[in-house]
């Protein structure tokens, strides 16, 4: 087995105690198709003696019939147990492995690399919490390997490893791997990662993958294994507000009522305050309840029952919340959608959308636009096909409780399900709740009125508009007739696919936006909301030669 203690022979409950009391470490490994992913899981398996004697024997053998080592034992095989996968050397399915050493134990997903597999490789990394990024080193970076680092970015793994792999393969050239580093580094700096470790290794001869390898001198950093036992992950949910979905209600009896689910953030004790999200209701906890009995205190991944000191009306599907930071409730999130179906996606068709604990249905509005996951440019398109990743704007049949998936990723995070096949169509990642609604802020001029009979001149700019999401120009508080000043950075911020929406007091103030549309060669899209009268900004792209533009049937 995987590491040798005394304790197995002088004490197993001591042994066990200690076993458990380990932290977990989920990661992934990803790349490009033959940069050794594989390999280099089954190395670390191999070399933590998680390798049975029956699995060892069926290796050996299926390394003389499939190996692609000439014979000797491949690894890889021990990732890739599909016909399909042994037959054409890849890796098709995500496999998941577990296996511990003295410090912490492991689940690692090893995910394939192939551009049609996408649906795939998002699945592995939508619980990981550190990424290992393979490059073989005698390719450099290549297009997977940017798509996979922005797929990882996108579900919000913050720790990565570039493994540079098959260094054996360039006499391990130390300037080699520093061009790799230094081009990852410069490419994944708006990708808002935590942290980067280049480490240079060989997945097959076992360099820098345990111990320090003598074939690389000039590099001082950690062991791939070094990293994963000590790289800091706990504590980071703990931190966060506190969060718990209500999976369900227990009522065994008149006098007991409890609330269950897992806390998905934070940390809970006896006599704290709750918010019930959706009623704005708050009450404190009396009990924490477990079926080993009561806690002291209830943290980020445990499944625990909360009795209140009050009896307030909390279904299944309703989150309680830490009542300072409580999460946004509403009906209209905005998401990155990663499509995973054959059917492209159809805007305006109900799907059922499944949070953390509930389902509601709701449509798909607008995509407002694509990601080209090769070059990270936003294009504009009607909608979603197969691996397609965009953002898209839905409206649900009635509001849920959400955080920005950044924030959170347990409480950011949802799939659509088709109503018929009940097949999973997309994975979604929220990004806020939608610019027609009051939660988003943005660019507000100052209140004015006409001067001398002139209308007063409102600036545009990248710099007065810029932000996360959709930004938003009110002009709820102009009473006057004004006129805009649009910047060539302006023009360019909506070039790049950025939206604008520009909130209207009324109608009155819509032809000076549209007059500003027709002059600059923009489309926008007209809304009335509860909130009052909205005008979403952009500008299409356009075929070459006289043929109309492409507004995919809307816009003007």
């Amino acid at each position: 087995m995987a590491h040798q203690s005394e304790l197995i022979e002088q004490d197993i409950l001591a042994y066990l105690k200690s076993h458990e009391e380990k932290s977990l470490l989920r990661f992934i490994t990803c790349g490009s198709v033959d940069d050794g992913k594989s390999t280099l899981i089954g190395r670390l398996l191999w070399d933590s003696k998680m390798v049975f004697e029956d699995q060892l024997a069926s290796l050996e053998a299926d390394s003389k019939k499939v190996g692609t080592q000439g014979g000797a034992i491949d690894y890889a095989l021990l990732l890739d147990g599909l016909q399909a996968e042994r037959e054409q050397g890849i890796t098709i399915d995500v496999a998941y492995r577990y296996f511990s050493t003295d410090r912490r134990k492991f689940i690692v997903a090893d995910t394939p690399g192939h551009e049609q597999y996408t649906r795939n490789m998002i699945t592995g990394a939508s619980t990981a919490q550190v990424a290992v990024i393979l490059v073989d080193a005698r390719k450099g970076l290549l297009t997977q390997t940017r798509r996979h680092s922005f797929l990882v970015s996108l579900v919000g793994i913050r720790h990565i490893v570039l493994a540079v792999n098959k260094m054996d393969l360039i006499d391990f050239d130390r300037q080699k791997f520093e061009a790799i580093r230094q081009e990852y580094e410069q490419f994944a700096a708006n990708l808002g990662f935590g942290d980067i470790t280049a480490i240079p290794l060989s997945a097959l001869g076992g360099d820098n993958m345990i111990e320090p390898s003598a074939n690389t001198p000039w590099y001082q950093g950690p062991t791939l294994m070094n990293y994963l036992e000590t790289v800091r992950i706990e504590g980071e949910d703990r931190e966060k507000p506190f969060r718990m979905p209500v999976q369900w209600v227990n009522r065994p009896h008149l006098d007991f009522r409890g609330f269950c689910g897992t806390v998905a953030s934070g940390v809970i004790r006896p006599g704290d305050e709750l918010l019930v999200a959706s009623s704005g209701r708050s009450s404190r906890v009396a009990r924490i309840v477990t079926m080993d009995g009561d806690l002291p205190e209830a943290v980020a991944g445990q499944s625990v029952t909360l009795t209140l000191t009050d009896e307030i009306d909390i279904s299944r599907g309703d989150m309680l919340s830490a009542p300072d930071s409580p999460p946004i409730h509403a009906r209209h999130p905005e998401a990155h959608l990663v499509w995973m179906h054959d059917t492209p996606l159809q805007p305006g068709q109900i799907y059922l959308v499944k949070t953390a604990t509930t389902v509601t249905p709701g449509r798909i509005t607008s995509v407002q636009y694509a990601v080209d996951v090769n070059t990270l440019e936003q294009k504009q398109v009607p909608t979603l096909g197969l691996n397609e990743i965009g953002v898209a704007r839905l409206e649900l049949d009635r509001p849920i409780s959400f955080d920005p998936y950044r924030q959170n990723r347990q409480t950011g995070s949802f799939i659509l399900i088709d109503r018929f096949t009940n097949a999973t169509v997309a994975a979604g990642m929220i990004l806020a709740a939608a610019p027609l609604e009051p939660q988003t802020e943005g660019y507000r001029p100052e209140p004015s009125g006409p001067e001398n009979g002139f209308p007063r001149r409102i600036s545009l700019s990248e710099a007065s508009v810029s932000g996360a999401g959709v930004s938003v120009v009110d002009l709820t508080g102009e009473t006057g007739i004004f006129e805009f000043d649009v910047s060539a950075s302006f023009l360019e911020y909506l070039g790049k696919g950025n939206r604008i929406l520009f909130r209207l007091r009324d109608l009155e103030q819509l032809p000076a936006v549209a007059a500003m549309a027709h002059e600059q060669a923009l489309s926008f899209e007209f809304d009335r909301t509860a909130y009052g009268v909205s005008i979403l900004l952009f500008k299409r792209s356009t075929r070459s030669g006289s043929e109309s533009p492409d507004d995919g049937g809307t816009g003007i």
